[in-house]
């Protein structure tokens, strides 16, 4: 309901604003000159990761949990050995400690890495961090009994490999939970006019259209690297909190937003 209003008060506020906004050729060199996909942002806000003095970082904190409602439906987290993929700063890295399991977190972004070390050591957090790409993971095969890849599908260079890394280092029965952006007008319009250019709920340019992942094309992908696709659920706005930022959870339509699970088969 949430992001249908959203999508209301978009068409809205874009018709009233009409005769405000600048010549469409300026509008075009502005996109042209975007840089889309850009994955400097999380560097450049390393030093106020944890401060929630930064909107758009608030919206990714807030994501954590909304996204462990569904996720905790399928695995038992306790003394599990998880690998957060693309973690950041850490925000879903220490949640998943919160649960019990023993966290190992890689990001490409080594300034956010140094940051989520400095908030693990200063909460006294056991987590393993590393700089490094999904695309070539630096652990053993069979590793990790769970592999978390949230907000990072959409972005990375190679999907087909960062699956194949995924199985290679996930153990037997081992479950990859997962979710990423739909490829469609509507996850467009969400994702990039409201999310990105509207409500600046990110920074412009974080993502390239062109990436996102359609559901089918995400399961042949699973099944190209060996991974058993499972339950596939919504991902999206619930609510708002006490600083009136977006709150998350499952909703019943992948249109937009979209979490996972796939396993590596036992045998």
């Amino acid at each position: 309901m949430t992001m249908f209003l959203l999508l209301r008060f978009t068409v809205r506020t874009c018709a009233a604003c009409a005769s405000k906004r600048r010549a469409p050729a300026a509008d075009a060199d502005l996109e042209a000159n975007l840089m889309r996909n850009d994955l400097t942002i999380y560097d450049k806000v390393a030093g106020q990761w944890w401060s929630d003095e930064i909107r758009w970082v608030s919206t990714l904190k807030n994501l954590a949990p909304g996204r462990l409602r569904w996720f905790d439906r399928h695995i038992d987290w306790p003394g599990k050995d998880v690998l957060d993929i693309g973690c950041a700063g850490g925000f879903m890295a220490e949640a998943l400690v919160g649960r019990g399991a023993r966290v190992t977190g890689i990001d490409p972004a080594a300034d956010a890495i140094n940051a989520a070390c400095i908030h693990a050591r200063e909460g006294g957090l056991d987590i393993g961090y590393d700089v490094g790409v999904g695309e070539a993971l630096p652990y053993e095969n069979g590793s990790f009994d769970a592999v978390v890849c949230v907000d990072v599908l959409e972005h990375v260079a190679d999907l087909n490999r960062v699956l194949l890394e995924v199985y290679r280092t996930l153990r037997p029965g081992g479950l990859f939970l997962f979710d990423t952006i739909n490829r469609n007008l509507l996850a467009r319009i969400a994702a990039i006019t409201i999310t990105e250019d509207l409500l600046r709920l990110l920074p412009r340019g974080t993502h390239d259209p062109g990436m996102f992942i359609k559901p089918r094309e995400l399961r042949t992908a699973l099944l190209g690297a060996g991974l058993l696709p499972g339950a596939i659920t919504g991902l999206g706005p619930r609510g708002v909190d006490r600083r009136f930022n977006l709150t998350f959870g499952p909703l019943p339509f992948t249109a937009i937003m979209y979490m996972g699970i796939a396993r590596k088969p036992s045998a």
